[in-house]
């Protein structure tokens, strides 16, 4: 089967076959499938989509290109969470260790960033000598040992979609909606979940800016995994301004350990973060309701159990014993930090949180090719959210740069991101809405 011509049989509007599906992400895996035509497949499909059938073969097809764990033999619950993108968004670095103290297992395969949005395993390379990318035995030892583990994909685990990812960054195909639901679920499908629950993201800094764009993600995702056989669920979240005050890779470890440690919690972010984890331990069966999965989740936060649990997640897959204590002995740091001033005095009435997100790849924590190299160390921090009162000379964000040019570049993109205006924003919802299959 040429792969010209199952492209052109989607270029062209077409339904495609199941057994085409496969022989495309058959050529994908090993290789007979050019760049240049999976390139021009993800376009066939940005434009022409898929019915649920097809994104539920093609689902399967790169769940298949490799390795399906198998977790039988855990003594709990397998579940994880996976969101579409955002800015400031290190929620999983807090989410997995708390939900895996609650005592569930949670085998987190995550991905590097897309576009304007932060990766989570970019953010996890932070960490000096962590394992992003261990081998199954690893893994397996990890999620074991510490009821978690946040990595990357391995070569052996949906390796297609993995090529796929990489190709769609760069192609202006992340949007669409059958290859995020099937880059999403192929990968946790692979990971043997028993449960997984999913935030969709919506506003201007998700790849999703408008409500029924967001809706329409969440229902393709939680169908198609249905589908799959997966018991799932979605929130549907708010991202019209960075979800955390810190936006790139090491700046994100840093708020997370904050976080985990007390020491400091951005309200947006921890509304999210609780209520992902009681979805999870209702979905995984652990709690009853929804009500005693967010009373469970706060008391393992604030009993310090979930910040234990990052620190030997670290430890096991081989960051520093002592890093939730001291990181910032051992997170890099860049060699300047500019601060974003205001202009005017008044309120915070809006956030370009994309421009945000786009100034941190300016400062090379992000990448614009697919082997582009991050710099852990850039970022930006102490980011005001919507309705802070400020006045003129008042700093809105720091900027962390490799360079004073760097620093003032991003600064003023930052600044041109933040709308002041005379009188205070109502306050935004940030959890939207439920999702589930139906029937």
């Amino acid at each position: 089967m040429l792969p010209q011509e199952i492209i052109r049989h989607k270029r062209d509007g077409q339904r495609l076959e199941a057994r085409e599906i496969v022989a495309f992400i058959d050529g994908v895996t090993s290789g007979a499938v050019t760049d240049g035509q999976a390139a021009a497949f993800a376009m066939a499909v940005f434009f022409n989509g898929m019915n649920r059938d097809e994104a539920v073969a093609l689902t399967l097809a790169m769940r298949d290109s490799g390795d399906v764990l198998d977790w039988s033999d855990l003594p709990g619950p397998i579940t994880d969470k996976h969101s579409t993108g955002g800015v400031g968004d290190n929620v999983s670095l807090m989410l997995a260790p708390i939900v895996a103290a609650c005592g569930a297992y949670v085998p987190m395969i995550s991905g590097r960033g897309l576009g304007h949005t932060g990766g989570t395993l970019d953010k996890m390379d932070a960490i000096p000598g962590y394992i992003s990318q261990p081998d199954i035995a690893l893994f397996r030892q990890a999620v074991l040992e510490t009821g978690c583990a946040i990595i990357g994909q391995t070569a052996d685990l949906a390796p297609a979609d993995r090529r796929l990812y990489a190709i769609r960054d760069v192609t202006a195909t992340v949007e669409s909606v059958p290859l995020i639901t099937a880059s999403i679920l192929s990968k946790k499908l692979a990971a043997g979940l028993g449960s997984l629950v999913l935030d969709v993201k919506v506003g201007n800094g998700a790849f999703m800016e408008k409500s029924r764009d967001a809706t329409a993600l969440a229902n393709s995702l939680v169908e198609v995994a249905s589908g799959a056989g997966l018991k799932v669920s979605a929130l549907i979240t708010g991202m019209n301004e960075p979800l955390a005050s810190a936006a790139g890779n090491a700046v994100e470890v840093r708020n997370a350990v904050d976080f985990l440690t007390g020491r400091l919690r951005d309200r947006r972010l921890e509304d999210v973060t609780l209520a992902l984890a009681a979805e999870m331990l209702q979905s995984a069966g652990l709690v009853s309701s929804n009500q005693d999965g967010m009373r469970r989740a706060t008391e393992t936060l604030a009993s310090g159990r979930a910040a234990a649990t990052f620190a030997r997640m670290v430890t096991v897959l081989g960051g520093p014993a002592d890093f939730i204590e001291r990181p910032e002995k051992y997170l890099p740091e860049a060699a300047t930090e500019f601060a974003v001033k205001a202009m005017t005095q008044g309120f915070v009435t809006s956030i370009a949180a994309r421009d945000i997100g786009l100034a941190v790849v300016g400062l090379g924590g992000g990448r614009t090719r697919p082997d582009d190299k991050i710099d852990p160390a850039v970022g930006i921090t102490r980011l005001l959210p919507i309705g802070a009162e400020v006045k003129a000379g008042d700093a809105l964000a720091l900027v962390h740069a490799r360079s004073p040019s760097d620093a003032e570049a991003a600064g003023a993109a930052v600044l041109s991101a933040y709308a002041i205006g005379a009188s205070k924003p109502p306050a935004d919802k940030t959890i939207m809405r439920r999702i589930l299959p139906r029937g």
